[in-house]
């Protein structure tokens, strides 16, 4: 398959990236800075742009099968973007005759119990909080989008961390997985595993869905 990834120079987007290669995809890399994501692997194409200007990488996402975006404001702090970047790339796609997408998206949103988000936990991480609105509000722009683009939105359990490739996940809709012990937790490689098997599945189209062990 053809994978136009936006983000493979994050933590995240790095292992969906290592993920389609182990498939046998071609990707094509797009980020701002092509001298943070050196790789020798002749399957992947690495394209200048910036996701907020389509003009930077319409080009590039057309013949793709799926565009993927795994995108964090950590670096400049700007939350705030995610629901306009959100319908950015929605309103673009179709422009690019790209129909697929498929977007990293936190566990904040995620409800503990009927309207109670993890967000709204009074021990939720005050580092975090601000990334997990943000893409909470993005949710609410897929959610509310009207147009051909067939997204899904994939929500990590609450602890997505470094561990093995397992191959082994659970599904769920918009409610925190946990495990027998209680724990909500899966590793970047199997996130990673999962996201790709919706993109190679072709299901989930237009949900949200969690992923966790």
């Amino acid at each position: 398959m053809k994978i136009a990834l936006f983000g493979a120079t994050g933590h995240v987007g790095h292992a969906i990236l290592d993920e389609a290669l182990s498939r046998g995809d071609d990707v094509t890399a797009i980020v701002r800075d092509p001298a943070r994501l050196a790789h020798p692997d002749p399957r992947v194409t690495v394209v200048t742009g910036d996701i907020a200007t389509p003009a930077t990488w319409l080009d590039a996402v057309r013949g793709a099968d799926a565009v993927v975006v795994s995108i964090s404001a950590r670096r400049d702090g700007s939350n705030d973007a995610f629901p306009t970047i959100a319908s950015t790339v929605l309103d673009n796609l179709p422009k690019a005759g790209v129909k697929r997408l498929v977007w990293v998206g936190g566990a904040g949103s995620l409800e503990t119990a009927p309207g109670v988000r993890v967000v709204d936990d009074p021990k939720f991480p005050e580092a975090w909080k601000g990334e997990a609105l943000g893409q909470s509000k993005a949710l609410d722009v897929f959610r509310q989008y009207k147009g051909d683009v067939e997204w899904t939105f994939i929500s990590p359990a609450a602890l997505l961390e470094d561990g093995p490739r397992t191959g082994k996940y659970r599904v769920g809709g918009d409610q925190l997985l946990v495990d027998a012990h209680g724990k909500s937790h899966i590793s970047v490689p199997d996130y990673a595993a999962a996201l790709l098997d919706r993109v190679e599945k072709n299901d989930a189209r237009k949900q949200r869905i969690t992923v966790a062990y």
